[in-house]
């Protein structure tokens, strides 16, 4: 066994006679809740300015659906990648967790310009033109992702729909105010902020991940590795030994061989009896293998599964808690201080160290120590695929229902606003459509995540889920600029660096498309803003 050949599974590319099903319902559910919807929505805007109304939801829901083919699938990627997660294993933990954070934390309000990237209030702009801008952000950034996402380049969703709200902003400012005025619109130290995160994310996830992930090739892959191997070569020896003694065995007289039949009758009852030691026994066969069983014995095969692994397990669940409780939980405002939150994440650490001990002794003795190793892996990696989900639902979604929030608002009382209220209604169908775009979009971003950047296992799959959780949240707490989109990919990075199978190939147009996504994205939303504005007149 390798330190890299932990059940390494490519891609599933069979065909599946079950997909045209699969594609039936989740195109016949986004189809009912986008209905359903459409006619809440009427209502709730009192039925104002109906034809933008259903263009807004349109390009909504296309921002909601693109973003679960591109961010989504990146976070999944991992999980697919290493054989985990099935596909559509993946998309059953995408539906429960992203669905559940963005409607129990995503907020009942939400910001409607991501980052404060553009300052609108040093122009005067008509609620309608506010308007404008956000579907010119929407559909700017939908064409951007599903372009990276045919491509199956994963991109930055946030930096997507910051762009998207530059360019038409900028236009509008241009329109108003002329040139000079509508460049001061922009918040240009944020942008710098963005073009040092293409830099800063992944360096960070790659040297974490690769950190990481030697100390568990070093302390359990390789600790595993050589104790099958010790194992295996004192096996052969018994085997050998077996050998050997048929041969001089039968070399033996007659009444050789009936006095040393008894000798070994007697020591095949003592053997019986359990707890034989080779001081106990008469024949020298059965000494000589009772102390090759000894030596075997004295290997301690599952060491690193039971020291090393409830370490590692209990760490990622203390940051996962952490992404939860600072990020995924923020919203809810549960009023928990600094501590109560520490001892909430010790709390669950110490329970996951416990749970995940007591698991790794339960599979001594049960057969492969690579299918516990396997074993042991994957469960981690679904839960920090998991905490993964559920924090990108409660904050990622915003990319999408932000804009279109602050849509409904103006269309609902016909002035516009910083923040504006997110109905429970909209949250569900968007989360809908997060999940939909992920099933039918998001298995070329899975397939450059999972296998195209690097090979991946269970191990190394883990390594790199929380390497980049680990990173998302060093950066949250001391203010760096970073993308977690970034950061995983410069983690999958880091552990094929790791391993001497990184494919920078594929990374070059990769991170070509994160430094376009901005321009890319605002040049695609001046376009639909003069379009729309051209087309519904000026406010």
């Amino acid at each position: 066994m390798s330190n890299d050949s932990m059940s390494v599974r490519p891609l599933d590319t069979a065909v599946d006679t079950s997909i045209p099903k699969f594609n039936l319902f989740f195109g016949v559910l986004l189809a009912v809740s986008a209905a359903y919807f459409v006619s809440w929505g009427l209502g709730y805007t009192n039925h104002n300015h109906i034809p933008l109304f259903l263009l807004a939801t349109l390009f909504g829901l296309f921002m909601a659906f693109n973003i679960g083919g591109n961010d989504v699938a990146n976070s999944f990627g991992t999980s697919v990648g290493a054989g985990t997660l099935s596909v559509k294993q993946a998309l059953l933990v995408a539906a429960i967790f992203e669905v559940s954070g963005a409607i129990i934390a995503g907020g009942e309000v939400t910001n409607t310009i991501r980052g404060g990237i553009v300052d609108l209030k040093q122009i005067k702009v008509d609620p309608m033109d506010f308007v404008y801008i956000m579907m010119s952000a929407l559909i700017a950034a939908a064409i951007w992702l599903l372009f990276a996402t045919r491509k199956g380049y994963p991109v930055s969703t946030t930096h997507s729909i910051i762009g998207a709200i530059v360019g038409s902003s900028v236009v509008l400012g241009y329109i108003l105010q002329g040139p000079e005025t509508a460049l001061k619109l922009v918040q240009w130290n944020k942008i710098g902020e963005i073009a040092i995160s293409w830099v800063l994310s992944p360096v960070l996830g790659g040297l974490v991940a690769y950190g990481l992930y030697s100390l568990i090739k070093r302390h359990i892959l390789a600790y595993n590795e050589s104790a099958s191997t010790r194992i295996e070569a004192i096996k052969l020896e018994k085997k050998r030994y077996r050998q050997d003694y048929n041969a001089a065995f039968e070399r033996l007289s007659d009444v050789q061989k009936i006095s040393y039949t008894h000798a070994l009758t007697r020591d095949m009852d003592v053997i019986r009896e359990g707890n034989a030691r080779p001081e106990d026994l008469q024949s020298d066969y059965y000494k000589g293998m009772a102390a090759i069983d000894q030596r075997i014995g004295e290997v301690d095969v599952y060491r690193a599964l039971q020291v090393w692994v409830p370490l590692l397990a209990a760490f990622g669940g203390m940051i996962i808690t952490s992404m939860l409780l600072f990020k995924g939980l923020k919203n809810m405002n549960l009023g928990l201080s600094e501590l109560q939150s520490y001892l909430i994440m010790a709390m669950i650490g110490a329970t996951i160290w416990l749970a995940t001990f007591i698991f790794s002794r339960t599979l001594k003795g049960t057969g492969s120590l690579d299918r516990a190793t396997f074993l042991m892996f994957s469960w981690m990696q679904v839960f920090t695929a998991a905490g993964f989900a559920f924090s990108h639902g409660s904050n990622d979604i915003a990319n999408a229902i932000g804009p279109f929030a602050a849509i409904l608002e103006v269309l609902r009382t016909g002035s516009s606003a910083s923040k504006a209220a997110v109905p429970t209604i909209a949250m569900i169908t968007f989360g809908i459509a997060l999940v939909v775009g992920l099933w039918f979009i998001g298995k070329e971003v899975i397939k450059t995540v999972g296998s195209g950047l690097t090979e991946l296992h269970p191990a190394s799959g883990f390594a790199a889920e929380l390497s980049a959780a680990a990173v998302v949240m060093g950066a949250s707490t001391l203010g760096l600029p970073v993308s977690s989109t970034h950061i995983l990919i410069g983690a999958v990075m880091g552990i094929g660096m790791c391993n001497g199978n990184a494919n920078w190939g594929l990374m070059r147009p990769i991170a070509l498309a994160w430094v376009i996504t901005i321009p890319a994205a605002a040049a695609l939303s001046a376009i639909a803003f003069y379009l729309l504005r051209s087309i519904f007149g000026a406010g």
